[in-house]
């Protein structure tokens, strides 16, 4: 052991972690960086220690010096120099017991429900307010610290602290079906920030925090995308990240602002707010409850639109699958920003009432035997993970640090998220049979986010199932003929059985052209079923290549994954767009990768192999690109030629490029897969490989970058500002005139005439112009119903100056009190109605339908108010009962760009220009006086001509 950090002044302190450092990057092979070991060296870039070498290091100087580094210094820790300032920091730090070796101690159990009383829900915000209602007190969370303690949260801390975060939200104006990003690590920050987004009404978007301060601008460039097709209003972020976020914000034009989710959470509510609770039925089992941004690893991510009704679905299906039950506790370290962590690993357990425990991803790669010891404390039956987990716990944990460990209780253990690898199950299994762990427990799994998460699952208690076929024909013929399964030989390949489709879900294997394929025969997988998503966010062009024969009801959904069946289990084989075709044969990338993977001096888990199209030859280049820490010429290629043979020992050919790259070169998405195709086209610029600037160069760049942004943007809302006071102040100086000549008005005809021509002069005043599509449909003189879109306040002020005021607005009565307003309304002969009058939709529709026997026709807004949000909102009634009780027509106009100029919530006007489409008149059915499927049916059609005119979807 070295001296004692607190013996060592900061000379001696830096020179023996310089020899811990050259120890290491000796036996990793990498002796061209042992010359530029030196305090300013930087981890990854001069010595290329990549996050799992990171691990191993920390590990080794804190045997060395006697001390537990914190978990953040692995990912924060840049240069040597860092590493040194971190140990001195925590010199007086002893290797106290961590907190997982505790004795076993099963969470409460008393208070359990499992899922009586949520059968029949239909959004999460009723789940969350049933468990804060009927377990209030019962932890449901255990989150571990980055220091070492643990939080516990009950379902009623839950719920109230999420209250009250929707209200700040509420304040910042996130209005119901905004988009809101979470960009936080696991912490309590992000649950409750999860859970009061969805009691706001508005939509979570969870992103990935930076990690890494050298791939900064990288960073950047990815979210801004995610950012911008998200349209999203508001990010809440941690305080580490708040300068990445702050550079962002110029460049994506509907992000209102960045809050720190701490900030959120401490600030008190205004006077007389308490929790957030829409009322019951304000929340649709068919409303977006979530977009989950794909990983990417197969091309730029999309965002997958999830409803309640799809989480619900899915949740309940796993459920089903595994046998949850109320005796069962979660465990989970996977990230909260992805699928498997957030649905399966959190939402799910909400959903059945159930407790778990969770630790950071930070704080399972330091160590991952915290992840078992998590197990054996809180007696936790279910968990996932991916394949590496597996691996990683086989390879990199100390018997000393498990003694003692009883896994005993792991009844379900998930593996999926990535291509699952048999002989990593065998390894695990037999590593972890001596702690009471059982090999039947692992159950391989196969989901995606287009599915929410699940799609297969195997039966519980038959341990995995492993497939041996011969490869030859399974590379030519796409056949899997099952050979021994003794057989271990290159002519061999095996695949692991993901289980079968979950409860009320089907999946079918398809050839090119969409035909089924018979029994052990390989194709594309297809599924369907409550839980598939109805689309990508503003993608239209994925989503229709995301459903080969038309979306709609029980549509098929292409997974984009290659599998075949036999005897009714599923086996999946790879990506359809990953698959290479060379010489006739097709070759599988993750069994390439594997296999390359085994050469010493390459880096585990950073391999990719990728085909290129080669004219020459008719055919595929196979090119494998693997990272090294090697910089010896002579040394790179002895590693290249030991490629090439391993993967031609293995699939009988050998690869036509093998391309050596330093680390950290491969990108990865952020759950750690492998991007191939952002791979290959960095290989075909010929930028794969290149070293990253320093991370202050990529700040200065973004922001570089962002200020012709952010000086326009603040530019635009300056001038906006300049004319909403213009727009306000020429208002005010306007009505007042106007008002008192409409006052004087002898009668309704006089009013009218000065009325028009007044709101003219005042559109010419503030540049707003006005254009009429469809006036031919004003002609007749008769008397009709008109129904219109309802945006803001302009609304009336528009139709009136365009269309002349031959007709009756329908307006609530409260607008009669206003000054100024209500002489206009007044004296105009407009109607109102009290909305506290539960019979006045009744007496408003008989007023109209008697004005339109007298002949004077009547402008409503059917949708009886507005608010901030776009879309067109459901129609009532009233008006459509009445042009069908007096046979009178009804005549749609759709407004577009009346929002803008006056949006809800808002003091000042803006610039914008006004378009009013007449639609032709929908004439009711003259033997249906009173008929109620002809009242629907004008609404519907109504509102169906406004929709397709006006710029705003349906809602």
């Amino acid at each position: 052991m070295a001296t004692p950090s607190t013996q060592l002044d900061a000379a001696d302190l830096r020179e023996q972690v310089v020899e811990v450092i050259r120890l290491l990057l000796a036996e990793l092979g990498s002796h061209r960086a042992l010359r530029g070991v030196q305090g300013s060296a930087h981890l990854d870039r001069n010595l290329g220690l990549g996050s799992l070498e990171r691990v191993e290091l920390m590990t080794r100087l804190e045997a060395s010096f006697g001390i537990r580094l914190p978990d953040q210094v692995v990912a924060e820790a840049d240069t040597v120099d860092d590493v040194v300032a971190a140990i001195r920091a925590h010199a007086r730090n002893t290797p106290a017991e961590p907190f997982e070796r505790a004795a076993p101690t099963a969470p409460q159990s008393g208070a359990r429900t499992h899922a009586t009383g949520v059968e029949g829900a239909q959004t999460l915000q009723e789940i969350l307010r049933h468990r804060a209602r009927v377990q209030a007190g019962q932890p449901h969370l255990y989150v571990r610290e980055d220091t070492g303690s643990t939080t516990t949260i009950t379902f009623g801390d839950l719920h109230a602290r999420a209250g009250c975060l929707a209200r700040q939200l509420a304040r910042r104006g996130v209005r119901p079906g905004d988009t809101v990003a979470i960009m936080l690590p696991t912490s309590p920050e992000f649950f409750y920030a999860f859970t009061g987004t969805l009691l706001a009404g508005a939509v979570p978007v969870p992103i990935y925090p930076p990690f890494r301060a050298d791939r900064i601008e990288e960073y950047a460039a990815r979210q801004e995308a995610i950012l911008r097709n998200a349209e999203v209003r508001l990010l809440i972020t941690f305080h580490q990240a708040e300068r990445v976020a702050r550079l962002l914000k110029p460049r994506v034009p509907s992000l209102a602002g960045v809050v720190n989710a701490s900030r959120l959470l401490e600030e008190p509510p205004a006077p007389h707010e308490g929790v957030a609770d829409r009322p019951r039925g304000a929340f649709k089992a068919n409303d977006l409850a979530l977009i989950q941004y794909t990983s990417g690893s197969t091309g730029e991510p999309k965002g997958v639109m999830l409803t309640h009704a799809n989480l619900l679905a899915n949740i309940r299906a796993i459920g089903e699958a595994v046998a949850v039950g109320p005796n069962d506790v979660g465990v989970t370290w996977l990230p909260l920003y992805h699928d498997m962590g957030l649905i399966g690993a959190w939402l799910l357990p909400l959903y059945f009432g159930i407790p778990v425990a969770v630790l950071s991803p930070l704080a399972f790669l330091n160590r991952p035997e915290r992840w078992l010891w998590a197990v054996h404390s809180y007696r936790g039956t279910l968990a996932a993970a991916p394949n590496f987990a597996f691996e990683l716990c086989v390879r990199k944990i100390d018997d000393r640090d498990i003694e003692g460990l009883d896994l005993s209780s792991w009844r379900a253990v998930l593996n999926g998220a990535e291509p699952v690898n048999p002989e990593t199950l065998d390894r695990f299994a037999g590593r972890f049979a001596p702690y009471g762990f059982r090999r039947e427990a692992l159950l391989p799994v196969y989901g995606l986010a287009e599915n929410s998460l699940a799609v297969t699952v195997p039966r519980l208690g038959e341990g995995p199932r492993v497939d041996v076929v011969d490869r030859e024909t399974f590379t030519r013929e796409g056949r899997a003929v099952p050979v021994s399964p003794e057989r271990n030989d290159a002519g061999a390949v095996r695949f692991v059985s993901v289980g079968r489709p979950v409860p009320r879900h089907e999946v079918c294997i398809v050839d090119a052209h969409g035909r089924e394929v018979g029994e052990r025969t390989e194709g594309v997988l297809w599924l369907r079923g409550p839980s598939a998503t109805r689309g990508y966010y503003r993608n239209a062009e994925a989503t229709r290549r995301l459903f080969p024969k038309g979306a709609g009801e029980n549509a098929w959904l292409d997974s984009g994954d290659r599998a075949y069946r036999a005897d009714g289990e599923i086996y999946i084989t790879g990506r359809v767009k990953d698959i290479i075709i060379k010489a006739g044969r097709n070759l599988h990338p993750q069994e390439i990768e594997e296999v390359a993977g085994r050469v010493a001096s390459v880096r585990k888990g950073c391999v990719v192999s990728f085909g290129l199209g080669d004219t020459a030859a008719g055919t595929e280049r196979l090119v494998v690109v693997a990272e090294t820490r090697e910089r010896d010429a002579g040394r790179r290629a002895q590693i290249a030629r030991a490629v090439s043979e391993e993967v031609s020992g293995a699939l009988g050919l050998p690869p036509d490029v093998v391309e050596l790259v330093p680390p950290q070169s491969i990108p990865k998405t952020s759950s750690g897969k492998l991007r191939r195709e952002e791979t290959k086209r960095l290989y075909v610029a010929g930028t794969l490989g290149s070293r990253h600037a320093p991370a202050w160069l990529q700040v200065a760049r973004l922001a570089a970058g962002s200020a012709p942004r952010a000086i326009g943007r603040g530019l635009r809302e300056g001038l906006e500002r300049v004319y909403g006071v213009y727009a306000a102040v020429v208002f005010g100086v306007w009505i007042v005139p106007t008002w008192f000549l409409v006052l004087l008005a002898p009668n309704r005809r006089a009013a009218a005439a000065i009325t028009s021509p007044a709101l003219r002069l005042y559109m010419a005043l503030v540049g707003c112009r006005i254009r009429v599509e469809g006036r031919e449909h004003l002609r007749s003189r008769e008397a009709r119903v008109f129904v219109s879109n309802h945006t803001s306040f302009f609304d009336v002020l528009v139709l009136m100056a365009a269309l002349g005021i031959d007709y009756h607005f329908v307006a609530k009565i409260e607008v009669n009190s206003m000054p100024l307003i209500g002489t206009f309304l007044r004296k105009l002969g407009h109607v109102a109605f009290d909305r506290s009058d539960p019979q006045a939709r009744l007496h408003q529709a008989e007023e109209i339908e008697q004005l339109l026997r007298q002949g004077e026709s009547v402008f409503v807004f059917p949708e009886g108010t507005f608010t901030a949000e776009l879309g067109v909102r459901p129609f009532q009634l009233g008006a459509f009962k009445a042009a069908v009780a007096a046979g009178r027509p009804v005549l749609p106009v759709a407004m577009r760009g009346t929002r803008r100029f006056l949006r809800d919530d808002t003091l000042l006007p803006r610039p914008t220009s006004v378009t009013l489409t007449l639609l032709p008149p929908l004439e009711p059915s003259r033997d249906a006086a009173s008929d109620w499927h002809e009242i629907v049916r004008l609404r519907d059609a109504a509102r169906a001509a406004i929709a397709e005119h006006c710029g705003e979807p349906l809602v």
